[in-house]
């Protein structure tokens, strides 16, 4: 029965009101705190880095106080100046804080190299869809051979010389299929 008595007495609700009044006082100045130590109505807008290099995306960052990361990109955009700005996050436009990083990623100086794969004996739809997907282009002079298999192919050749597989070719180079007319033997 003593603890009905203590919870309607005065000193119980003296306590609750000043806890009542702590957290209050705690959830206020948190609250300004956090506003102050995370500079809540600071906004810098991002610039606009494409085709931008190191250099100059360096000199407009440091400007206004940002910082930047380079991801290593492994697209080659033949639209962009070697190892200029292809793609940045945040994007152009959006508003972050001071001292805030910006992900770039960056146009490499030149395609990869592709390794050729074993075609002989596709089809020419096989060969020109296999082509294509490892980032090859696709020649519209075919070269026709007497052969027994029809659009099958039977070599490859790149700017007249016969290549052969495991050989490498720059991304995007232009390949010609060699392929059977099916009137041999």
């Amino acid at each position: 029965m003593h603890i009905f008595h203590f919870l309607k007495s005065k000193s119980f609700f003296i306590q609750v009101a000043i806890a009542i009044v702590g957290v209050f006082v705690v959830v206020v100045a948190l609250k300004y705190w956090l506003g102050f130590s995370t500079n809540h109505d600071q906004k810098i807008q991002v610039p606009d880095l494409h085709k931008m290099s190191l250099e100059a995306v360096k000199r407009e960052l440091t400007s206004i106080n940002l910082d930047f990361i380079v991801i290593d990109s492994a697209s080659y955009n033949p639209d962009y100046p070697k190892r200029s700005v292809i793609d940045q996050t945040p994007k152009t436009g959006d508003f972050v804080k001071e001292k805030r990083k910006i992900y770039l990623t960056l146009n490499p100086s030149k395609y990869r190299n592709i390794t050729l794969p074993n075609l002989n004996g596709k089809t020419k739809r096989q060969a020109i869809s296999h082509l294509r997907s490892i980032g090859l282009d696709v020649g519209v002079n075919f070269i026709y051979i007497n052969d027994l298999g029809k659009n099958v192919v039977r070599g490859l050749r790149y700017k007249g010389k016969t290549i052969n597989q495991g050989d490498k070719l720059p991304l995007k180079s232009i390949i010609n299929l060699v392929l059977g007319n099916g009137k041999g033997r």
